[in-house]
């Protein structure tokens, strides 16, 4: 039941960063702060070793340092580094090959997809103000949707969180 709970968590806070991100260009600093401050509740009480819980935040803070240099590169914005720096706190070592796969895979999906539409899809007063935002050419890629997409995918491996995922 702990387990199901965390997933909620998780992935409940991943849609929400991805729905901010598509409506407004934004995450909001609290998502990634939740996101941070539910693993320790979750995965202590999962039994995680202090050791594992200790490299978990470790690898997390080193993904904040790469996406801090990403975000100076203006590569990706300060939301989508910090987002995605507390999903591979939870995703730890073990899972962050799939986080990785799934989130370049929908990121690349995705960039595709917002440049065939910003080619030939027309800007309306009729469509929402988001869906004009985002095809204009000076809007970047809501790259939350694709942190979204590769976090939802590493659940399964995710150790602390597959355990209610097996069929007996």
């Amino acid at each position: 039941m702990l387990e199901l709970l965390a997933i909620a968590a998780f992935a409940g806070l991943l849609i929400y960063a991805a729905c901010s991100d598509v409506a407004r260009l934004i995450i909001p600093n609290w998502v990634s702060i939740a996101m941070l401050a539910a693993f320790p509740v979750f995965a202590l009480a999962a039994g995680m070793p202090l050791a594992e819980f200790g490299l978990h935040l470790a690898f997390g803070a080193g993904a904040l340092v790469v996406g801090y240099f990403l975000f100076a590169g203006n590569i990706i914005g300060g939301g989508d580094a910090k987002l995605f720096a507390a999903a591979t706190v939870w995703t730890g070592f073990v899972a962050f090959i799939p986080f990785l796969f799934g989130t370049v895979l929908a990121g690349g999906i995705l960039a595709l997809a917002l440049l065939a539409a910003r080619q030939f899809v027309a800007q309306t007063e009729t469509n929402p103000p988001f869906v004009n935002r985002l095809l204009t050419g000076q809007s970047g890629i809501p790259y939350g949707v694709a942190i979204m997409a590769g976090g939802l995918m590493a659940i399964p491996s995710i150790p602390f969180l597959s355990t209610s995922l097996t069929i007996p």
